[in-house]
């Protein structure tokens, strides 16, 4: 016969058994969620779209186009030398690391925003107000004036470039927002210009872009001595389309105008884009084919060494008070040699593009890009280091 005390007893035993059970099922349960979450984790990293930071050249530039850019232009604070700059230029190498990664900056506040790197990529310029404050010599200039310019300051010069580029709009966002809480202590927002482009590589005007860009990286792009060895120089200039003028032209036109047909981007002596533009064939009333101010016309170089690689994003900035687009394209142009390079192709484009009665040049800059860095080194190093 069981007692009162052994019931009671056994009954303890049998609840203090239960509630053990239920304390390793709840810890088993624990551990194996977070087992799911690190291999979710894991295997979400294995996946993301990630260029790789650290390397001879900075990403960004020979890094195939990602669907939306910011373009930060700085001005140093007044009374910054060469040692903020330096510090300046660690914080911000050390932050790009972390969130091109997909791994939050230090000290961000909001970490998850980091965690879709999304093919991000941030590149740096300087531009010859930075080397003037390092007091050290720029490799870089101001362009010369070019007679179809019409440039505001707004969008023009500035001593350091951001370019933050990725496939995505909230990480660009994200990652803009660390770099200008990185540079308040030494500098300030001069302009933003954010761009976006599409898989079909075509402008606002229907254009397709880069059809004939530099190839030959190693000639063409990067500079093979010197404290810029491994970098390059970049051009950044703000068009303005008048859309509603170029609109009113009919089709015939506007790739008379271009000298490439609008459907596939092929020259008017081809069929298919990719086709060499034949320069030389006439029409039956013995005329070129492709005019002699034809924009593709102006803007050939015909050495692969002398080429440039344009990188370029439309701007869409809505409508004026008149019901009128203020739309055009972000041109960043990357070469060796803006002297030899770039400045040839602008003065023939400005003294005959037949496309210039549609499009006018507002804001430039020009910055000196320098090579990558390894880990634990940091942007500019060669330079200031």
């Amino acid at each position: 016969m069981i007692s009162r005390r052994g019931l009671l007893t056994g009954g303890a035993a049998t609840a203090a058994t239960a509630a053990g059970a239920l304390v390793r099922h709840e810890a088993e349960r624990r551990e194996k969620g977070r087992n799911e979450t690190e291999r979710r984790e894991t295997e979400r990293r294995a996946l993301a779209p990630v260029e790789p930071f650290h390397g001879a050249h900075q990403a960004g530039v020979a890094t195939a186009p990602q669907a939306h850019a910011v373009f930060l232009g700085f001005d140093l604070l007044k009374g910054t030398r060469k040692e903020a700059i330096v510090r300046l230029l660690q914080l911000l190498t050390d932050d790009a690391a972390r969130l091109t990664q997909g791994r939050p900056a230090l000290a961000d506040t909001e970490p998850e925003l980091a965690a879709n790197p999304a093919r991000l990529t941030i590149t740096f310029g300087f531009g010859p107000g930075l080397f003037e404050a390092a007091g050290t010599e720029s490799p870089v200039k101001a362009l010369p004036a070019f007679p179809t310019d019409r440039l505001e300051k707004r969008w023009s010069g500035g001593d350091l470039l951001v370019q933050v580029c990725a496939d995505d709009t909230v990480t660009v966002a994200h990652a803009v927002r660390m770099i200008v809480k990185d540079t308040r202590s030494f500098a300030r927002v001069r302009w933003t210009q954010r761009g976006f482009r599409s898989a079909n590589r075509r402008n606002l005007m229907g254009q397709i872009e880069g059809t004939v860009n530099a190839t030959d990286l190693g000639r063409a792009v990067w500079i093979g001595a010197g404290p810029l060895r491994g970098g390059t120089t970049m051009v950044l200039r703000r068009i303005r389309m008048n859309l509603e003028t170029w609109d009113a032209a009919d089709r015939v036109a506007r790739e008379f105008t271009i000298g490439r047909r609008l459907g596939n981007g092929a020259p008017l002596t081809g069929s298919a884009e990719t086709d060499a533009a034949d320069y030389a064939r006439k029409n039956r009333l013995g005329f070129p084919v492709i005019s002699e101010f034809a924009h593709i016309r102006r803007a050939h170089v015909a050495d692969p060494a002398l080429r440039l690689l344009r990188r370029p994003y439309n701007y869409d900035e809505g409508l004026s008070a008149e019901g009128e687009s203020d739309s055009g394209l972000l041109f960043a142009s990357f070469q060796a040699d803006v002297a030899e390079q770039f400045v040839p192709v602008q003065r023939m484009l400005a003294e005959g593009d037949l496309l210039n009665e549609w499009i006018t040049a507002i804001g430039s800059a020009v910055f000196a890009v320098p090579p990558g860095c390894p880990p634990g080194g940091w942007i500019g190093e060669e330079l200031l280091g």
